[in-house]
C-alpha cells in the first residue's frame, strides 16, 4: 500500500514525503498550487529526505515548487536524496531552464528600422568582402596559369566565346539601335526649340562612344550571361560535380572560372563597339527621316567634331566590366547551398549585384574621366 504525498511543515521547513508519484499527481497538484500562489519556499526551506517514491509526475511538481534552476542545483543543498533520484530532478531541471521561453523586448519603430539598417550595411560589407577575395583568387589563378601553355584550357574559351559573345549579338545590336534612335527623337526634340538640330549627331555621338556603348552591353551582359554563370555553377554544385572536381585534384577556379571570365574580357568589347555603332546607326537613321540629315553629312559631321579619344574611353572601360561580371556570376554560383530556392537567389543576387557594379563603375569613370580632361 502506498502512501500518498504530502507537505510537512517542521521547525520552518517543508517536508516532502510520501510517494510523489502519478497516481497523486491531482493531490499533490493542489498542495503545490496552494504553496505556491502565497509565497514560492526557497529550496534551503524545503527537506526532500522522507520522499518514499518518486516518478517524472511528481518531479514536475517539485520543479514547480522550488523553480528549474534550484532543481539543476540540486546537488548543491539536497545532497541527502540517492544519486538516481538527484540526477532525475538534476537532469528535468537544466532541461526546463534551457528551454525557457525568450525574453521579449518591447519594440521601437525607430530602433527596429536602425536595427535592420545595420543588418543590411553588416551584409553588404560581408558580400564586398567576399567579393574582393574572390577577385584576388581569381587573379592570382591567373597569374599561376599564364606563363604554362599546357594548363590553358582554350575549348573551354571558345565555347564560353560563343555562348557569351555570338549568341548575344543580335540582342545587343537590336537594343542599342532602338536606343540610340530614341536619343535622336528626344535630342531633336530639345534642340528644336534652340535653333541647333544639327547637333543631334554630336549628342548621340558623344551618347554611345563614351556611356551607352559599353553600359548598354554590360548590363545586358550582366542580365543574360552573369545568371547564367550562376546558375551553371550553381546546378554543379548542388549536384556535388565541384566535390568531384576536387577529389580529382582539379582547381574549380582554374577549371570552370578562369575560362569565362577570359571569354567575358574578350566578347564584352566587341559587343561595346557592336552597340556603338548600332546606336550611331540609329541616330542616323532619325536624322536622316526626321531632321533630313543626309548619311554623308551625318559621318561627316562625326569626322569633323567627334575626336578619337571618346571612343578609346568607352572601349577602354569594356573589360574591367566583363571582369566584375564574370566573376560576381561565377562567385554567387559557388554561394549556392545546394536547394532549387538557393539557385534561384543567388541567380538574382547575382544579376542585382552585377548591374549595380557596372553602373557604380561608370558613374566614378565618368567623373575620372572628365576631371581629366579625357
Amino acid at each position: 500500500m502506498t502512501e500518498p504525498g504530502r507537505i510537512d511543515h517542521q521547525e520552518g521547513r517543508l517536508a516532502i514525503a510520501g510517494d510523489w508519484t502519478l497516481v497523486h499527481f491531482a493531490t499533490l497538484k493542489r498542495q503545490v498550487d496552494r504553496l505556491v500562489q502565497d509565497r514560492a519556499p526557497s529550496p534551503e526551506g524545503v527537506d526532500l529526505a522522507q520522499i518514499a517514491a518518486l516518478d517524472t509526475a511528481g518531479a514536475t511538481l517539485l520543479m514547480k515548487l522550488v523553480g528549474a534552476r534550484s532543481l539543476a542545483a540540486i546537488d548543491d543543498w539536497a545532497p541527502e536524496l540517492p544519486a538516481t533520484r538527484r540526477a532525475l530532478l538534476r537532469t528535468l531541471g537544466e532541461a526546463m531552464a534551457d528551454n525557457r521561453p525568450p525574453v521579449t523586448l518591447p519594440s521601437h519603430p525607430l530602433k527596429d528600422v536602425l536595427a535592420r539598417t545595420g543588418q543590411l550595411v553588416e551584409g553588404l560589407w560581408q558580400q564586398q568582402r567576399q567579393l574582393l577575395g574572390f577577385i584576388g583568387q581569381v587573379l592570382v589563378t591567373l597569374a599561376a596559369t599564364a606563363w604554362r601553355p599546357g594548363r590553358w584550357r582554350l575549348t573551354s574559351v571558345v565555347a564560353q566565346l560563343h555562348q557569351t559573345g555570338l549568341n548575344a549579338l543580335p540582342i545587343v545590336a537590336l537594343l542599342t539601335f532602338l536606343v540610340g534612335a530614341v536619343v535622336a527623337f528626344l535630342g531633336a526634340t530639345v534642340l528644336r526649340d534652340f535653333g541647333a538640330t544639327i547637333y543631334t549627331v554630336d549628342l548621340v555621338a558623344f551618347a554611345f562612344l563614351r556611356e551607352f556603348g559599353v553600359l548598354l552591353a554590360a548590363i545586358l551582359l550582366a542580365g543574360r550571361t552573369a545568371s547564367a554563370f550562376t546558375a551553371q555553377l550553381g546546378a554543379m554544385k548542388a549536384n556535388e560535380e565541384l566535390d568531384a572536381v576536387r577529389t580529382l585534384g582539379l582547381d574549380p577556379v582554374e577549371l570552370l572560372v578562369l575560362p569565362r571570365v577570359l571569354a567575358m574580357m574578350l566578347t564584352l568589347p566587341i559587343l561595346t563597339f557592336v552597340g556603338m555603332l548600332s546606336g550611331i546607326l540609329g541616330g542616323a537613321l532619325v536624322c536622316l527621316l526626321a531632321l533630313d540629315i543626309s548619311l554623308i553629312q551625318f559621318l561627316a559631321i562625326l569626322q569633323r567634331d567627334i575626336p578619337l579619344n571618346h571612343f578609346l574611353v568607352g572601349l577602354s572601360k569594356a573589360p574591367l566590366f566583363a571582369f566584375l561580371v564574370a566573376v560576381i556570376g561565377c562567385l554567387e554560383g559557388f554561394k549556392v547551398s545546394g536547394s532549387a530556392q538557393s539557385v534561384g537567389e543567388h541567380t538574382t543576387s547575382s544579376v542585382v549585384q552585377s548591374i549595380f557594379m557596372v553602373i557604380l563603375l561608370d558613374a566614378i569613370a565618368a567623373l575620372f574621366f572628365m576631371e581629366m580632361g579625357w
